[in-house]
C-alpha cells in the first residue's frame, strides 16, 4: 500500500492463496491478505511514530482489523494483452471490510518451471469505496481518498 498524499507506505502479508493453471496458463485464483500484518516501511527510524500509525491503520478509523483482520483479491478473468509494458489484464473483485467491488490490474504473469509469478502495475482504489472513510484535516489539507496498491505474488503451479 502507498498513499500519495502523505508518502507513507508499507507492506501486508498474504495469509493464503490459490492458483488455477491450464495448459500453462493463468486461469484464475484467489488470494487473502492478513490485514493484522500491516508494517509502515517509511517510518523505520522512528518506532514511536512507526507503532502510532500502524495502530491508527489498524483501528476503527480505517481497517478495523478487530471486525476485519482480511481483505481478498479473487481473480474472475485473465486476458493477455500485448499492450504496454504488462503481458496480461487481471479482472477480479477486491473485498475489503466485507464491501466487495470489481479491480482490475495491469499485470506481468508467467507460469515456468512449475511456479507461478504475478505482478501488478501500481494501481490507485479509492479507499472510501471499502468503508474506509476516516477523514481529518492536516497540514496539508485533507487524507486523500487514493491508494496505491500493487500486488506480488510467487506460488506453485
Amino acid at each position: 500500500f502507498k498513499s500519495e498524499n502523505s508518502s507513507h507506505y508499507g507492506d501486508i502479508k498474504f495469509q493464503s492463496g490459490e492458483v488455477t493453471v491450464k495448459d500453462g496458463i493463468l486461469e484464475s485464483g484467489k488470494f487473502v491478505a492478513d490485514i493484522n500484518s500491516l508494517e509502515n516501511v517509511d517510518l523505520k527510524e522512528d518506532a514511536e511514530q512507526k507503532a502510532k500509525l500502524e495502530g491508527h491503520l489498524k483501528s476503527g478509523d480505517f481497517f478495523e482489523v478487530e471486525k476485519y483482520p482480511t481483505a481478498t483479491y479473487e481473480i474472475t478473468k485473465v486476458i493477455p494483452s500485448d499492450k504496454g509494458d504488462y503481458n496480461t489484464i487481471l479482472e477480479g473483485n477486491l473485498t475489503i471490510k466485507d464491501i466487495t467491488k470489481p479491480v482490475k490490474f495491469n499485470a506481468n504473469v508467467s507460469v515456468k518451471d512449475g511456479q507461478v509469478t504475478i505482478a501488478t502495475e501500481p494501481t490507485d482504489i479509492k479507499r472510501e469505496d471499502f468503508g474506509v472513510k476516516f477523514q481529518i484535516p492536516i497540514a496539508n489539507g485533507v487524507i486523500k481518498n487514493d491508494v496505491n496498491i500493487q500486488v506480488l505474488i510467487k506460488a506453485k503451479a
